[in-house]
């Protein structure tokens, strides 16, 4: 008898009125259940998680910040909605937080490129005059 098997980076059990279930992240649904009360992907993880974690402390400087698409197999795209991106860069980390990437950013519009890099959850800061002023959690699939 084989049983599946996956690498899982979190999961747990949840529990209600309507019963009990098990969970995992980052993996592919198998099959899917839906009645009138909701739905089940039985199966693995959902491949999908988004996180994003802002620090808006800059006064006089409104940023709005996008990173798409997660999770992704090649490249994300950060927007920046702003004119103030002279003093702007951004610093890529894997998971351990070792450094990867660390570039200007020169346009409203930035193409991160991941191809090289395993898949696997990496961290992308915008840093601002040697700030931290927001971190995206992607995640890079094969």
């Amino acid at each position: 008898m084989k049983a599946q098997q996956a690498f899982l980076n979190c999961g747990g059990n949840a529990t209600g009125s309507g019963g009990t279930v098990s969970y995992s992240m980052g993996q592919i649904a198998d099959t899917s259940i839906s009645n009138t009360n909701g739905a089940v992907n039985q199966g693995v993880q959902q491949p999908y998680e988004f996180f994003v974690q802002g620090i808006n402390d800059l006064n006089d400087i409104h940023l709005e910040l996008l990173v798409y698409p997660n999770p992704t197999s090649e490249s994300v795209i950060l927007k920046v909605k702003s004119d103030e991106i002279e003093n702007l860069n951004y610093q890529v980390f894997d998971i351990g937080g070792k450094l990867i990437l660390n570039k200007k950013i020169n346009s409203a519009e930035t193409t991160i490129p991941l191809t090289k890099l395993p898949s696997a959850t990496y961290f992308i800061k915008v840093i601002n005059n040697n700030k931290e002023i927001k971190s995206f959690k992607i995640i890079k699939n094969i």
